[in-house]
């Protein structure tokens, strides 16, 4: 007989809002394969942003689950797999668990507002905070829901299963319907945060006649939430019986996959949009944040994020400097914008492009540019628009404080962190020293982690062998006097042209 193989190999899968990445690694977090795949997102109509769940997330997942074991005999030494995703999103399946339509995305999707509004009219903004922790805003699923029923009643009649695009996921790998705590506390105001359970106590506002058997089942982002079954093993190539993971969103992960763990740790996620996670020792509910579930049993965190970031400075990228190609634009932008002083020669950007969540919650709000003149280039854009996101990092950071969060260290990860640029002037903007590990892979390095704790080869412990510290990021003293002003100017910017916005 043969020797049964090493399970020496853990796999990590995450899907982004505009590219997929997948991590195999040993089991003291040394890289083997990486393996990235792109996409992009539909809007159909303003404020609505959605993805195909099969097209986009579980192709990716099976595209990139079949480079990563393509060398022989790798599915055999897998321990355990686990994935993140964009959310919380909302996607309604069938009795047989296919989707009824495209995956309608987190808190970028506004199209709930009116249903947003019928809650508080009908629940009370005071009432649904006291129950969840945090006030209904796009980032919520619930008003989502009550949207497809009010809606799409043809989908709604056919749904059988609302979950997001991580439980997907497990879904497809397992055949089991099961979500994380931090993603379920966003299905507000249907989640109880006291006894970490679904709760019929507005079932009938957001839900109707439909009962919560709708919903997953709960759990933990490191429990096991099932194995793989044969037909997803032969879409795959993983072994059947391997290990899955619960899993969560990718900013929980990303958090994870760089050590920001601990009570008083904040991870900072540049991505196409930017999000804060602050673990806690108890929560701090506030309207302005969101309180919700920790990866672990027990955990609390507090979250936040922007909504058009990352993708701001795409834009740019793609509207001004298009011929160029995307990679030589990045550089010959970030360069010159290096180069320009703080505040792009009397620039000042809002960057809510596509309405803004935290900690303003406006959907309706719009991006803003002051101060344009001819002599303005695309690189003082491009300035304006890496400091914007800088100035609305700071009033996030404004808000934890202002609520009393024990904020201790910061932890910056994501794309954003490359190059170092965008991260100095957010330490000049804010006063805030960042940390950024060694090996910043993302939140596929934190799936993996899961996927080994799920699996039983990993303790949270194993946590500071994964990560390795890399040189932190100072705030530059000479630049406070010029960045406060300008900081200053941009807290008034918003109320100023806030009714002008929405007119529009």
């Amino acid at each position: 007989m043969s020797a049964e193989p090493a399970r020496d190999l853990l796999i990590g899968v995450d899907v982004g809002t505009y590219s997929s990445k997948g991590v195999l690694t040993t089991l003291d977090g040394q890289i083997v394969a990486q393996h990235v795949a792109a996409h992009g997102i539909s809007v159909p109509r303003h404020g609505h942003v959605e993805q195909d769940a099969d097209a986009v997330w579980w192709a990716d997942v099976v595209t990139i689950l079949r480079a990563l074991l393509r060398e022989p005999g790798t599915a055999g030494r897998v321990a355990g797999v686990a994935c993140s995703a964009i959310g919380p999103t909302l996607l309604p399946l069938d009795a047989e668990g296919r989707p009824l339509r495209p995956g309608i995305l987190y808190g970028v999707d506004t199209r709930a507002q009116a249903q947003i509004d019928a809650l508080n009219a009908e629940l009370g903004e005071a009432a649904i905070l006291a129950h969840s922790g945090m006030a209904l805003t796009s980032q919520a699923t619930g008003p989502k829901i009550r949207w497809l029923r009010e809606q799409e009643p043809e989908v709604w009649a056919r749904a059988r299963t609302l979950t997001s695009a991580g439980s997907y996921l497990v879904f497809r790998l397992t055949g089991e319907h099961v979500i994380d705590h931090h993603t379920g506390a966003h299905v507000m105001p249907l989640y109880d945060p006291r006894t970490r359970t679904w709760t019929d106590k507005f079932a009938a506002e957001v839900l109707g006649d439909r009962g919560l058997e709708v919903l997953p089942r709960l759990a933990w982002s490191d429990e096991r939430a099932g194995q793989v079954t044969a037909a997803a093993a032969a879409e795959t190539g993983l072994r059947p019986g391997t290990p899955v993971a619960v899993g969560t969103v990718d900013a929980l992960a990303e958090g994870l996959s760089v050590g920001a763990a601990r009570p008083g740790d904040l991870m900072v996620m540049y991505g196409s949009s930017t999000f804060f996670i602050l673990t806690q020792e108890s929560p701090t509910p506030d309207p302005r944040v969101w309180s919700v579930g920790g990866a672990f049993a027990g955990q609390v965190n507090l979250a936040a994020g922007m909504s058009t970031t990352g993708s701001l400075t795409r834009w740019i990228v793609d509207e001004f400097a298009r011929e160029q190609g995307t990679a030589a634009a990045y550089d010959e932008l970030f360069t010159q914008a290096a180069a320009l002083p703080p505040g792009a020669d009397g620039l000042l950007m809002l960057p809510y492009f596509s309405g803004e969540r935290t900690p303003v919650n406006d959907p309706r709000a719009r991006g803003v540019v002051a101060g344009l003149t001819l002599s303005h280039t695309r690189a003082h854009l491009f300035r304006a628009a890496l400091e914007g996101v800088g100035f609305g990092i700071r009033h996030n950071l404004d808000a934890l404080r202002d609520l009393g969060a024990d904020v201790r260290r910061v932890v910056a990860v994501g794309g954003g962190t490359k190059g170092g640029t965008w991260l100095q002037i957010v330490s000049d903007i804010t006063g805030q020293v960042q940390e950024v590990p060694r090996v910043t892979v993302g939140a596929s390095y934190g799936d993996a982690f899961l996927a080994g704790l799920a699996a039983g080869v990993l303790t949270r412990a194993d946590l500071d062998r994964w990560v390795q510290p890399g040189p932190p990021v100072t705030p530059d003293a000479a630049t406070r006097a010029e960045y406060d002003r300008l900081y200053g100017l941009y807290r008034e910017l918003y109320p100023a042209t806030r009714d002008i916005v929405h007119a529009l």
